[in-house]
């Protein structure tokens, strides 16, 4: 059996300085993932139904008349990425909890913050679009067609069900992480700041610089929503009063492998797709 292990040649605040770099890559490396999935679903969909528009880094923008709608292509383009999310993120999320929360290594965290990013591209989408009456927004407004209450309706229930779903995801974030020093109870403060709050907010800020100027607008607000999952976590993390991690686990370092695999993917993103791409006749 593998005996516990602490590299004892990095201080405290060094460990802590790498798990905000190495935080903050999976986190910008999970949405990059999901993000690409609900785009490429929705395309795909817009081309068997053979409706036509502009695909850019941060949007798909139809090109159609009004006229040329009808319900059911409404409602599936609108649904499919959110619906493909859905199950990405309940996948996702139960293969971390069942296979990977006692493995060492980084690679159950990426899996966690997929989950995550699948469940804010999901339930998230529903009280985001909201705001700018697009996207998900269309499918319960087509679905119940009783004017925009339902919809406000639906998206306030979403936000809630996703403050609760982040609570309660604390516990499994916790033990994500392999770091003894990081996981100590009495740097849980420290943990929460260095973990999710600046993840958070650098993620967010190096995702949206990699979109400018075409940045829209719908995805802007559907990145700031992820905050109704980590805020919640912040205090479900700090509620928590145990501190154990992994048997063994790996020595702190920066992850360069992810670390590189995110710059070339956000890189690859930008090249293909600004300027925009048509799509459809």
């Amino acid at each position: 059996m593998q005996a516990d292990y602490e590299d004892l040649s990095i201080d405290a605040d060094e460990k802590f300085r790498v798990t905000l770099v190495n935080n903050t890559v999976l986190y910008v490396l999970a949405y990059t993932f999901v993000w690409a999935v609900h785009e490429f679903v929705k395309i795909t969909l817009s081309h068997y139904l053979h409706l036509r528009g502009n695909w850019d880094v941060s949007k798909i923008a139809y090109t159609m008349a009004d006229n040329e709608w009808w319900r059911l292509a409404i409602i599936a383009v609108n649904g499919i990425g959110p619906a493909v999310c859905a199950g990405i993120s309940f996948v996702a999320y139960t293969w971390y909890w069942q296979r990977l929360r006692a493995t060492r290594g980084l690679f159950k965290l990426l899996v966690l913050w997929i989950s995550f990013h699948a469940l804010n591209l999901s339930l998230g989408a529903l009280l985001a679009d909201n705001f700018t009456q697009t996207g998900f927004w269309f499918v319960p407004s087509w679905v119940f067609q009783m004017g925009n209450v339902p919809n406000v309706i639906v998206g306030i229930l979403a936000g809630i069900g996703q403050i609760a779903m982040g609570y309660f995801a604390g516990v499994a974030f916790l033990q994500a992480h392999d770091s003894k020093t990081v996981m100590r109870y009495q740097n849980r403060k420290r943990m929460v700041m260095y973990t999710l709050i600046l993840p958070y907010i650098f993620g967010t800020v190096v995702i949206c610089a990699s979109r400018l100027p075409l940045l829209s607008l719908g995805e802007t607000i559907r990145l700031v929503t992820m905050i109704l999952l980590v805020g919640p976590m912040c205090l479900g993390c700090l509620n928590e009063l145990f501190g154990s991690t992994v048997r063994g686990p790996k020595n702190t370092h920066i992850a360069w492998g992810m670390l590189g695999l995110s710059i070339i993917l956000l890189m690859l993103w930008r090249l293909f797709l600004a300027p925009a791409v048509h799509f459809g006749s």
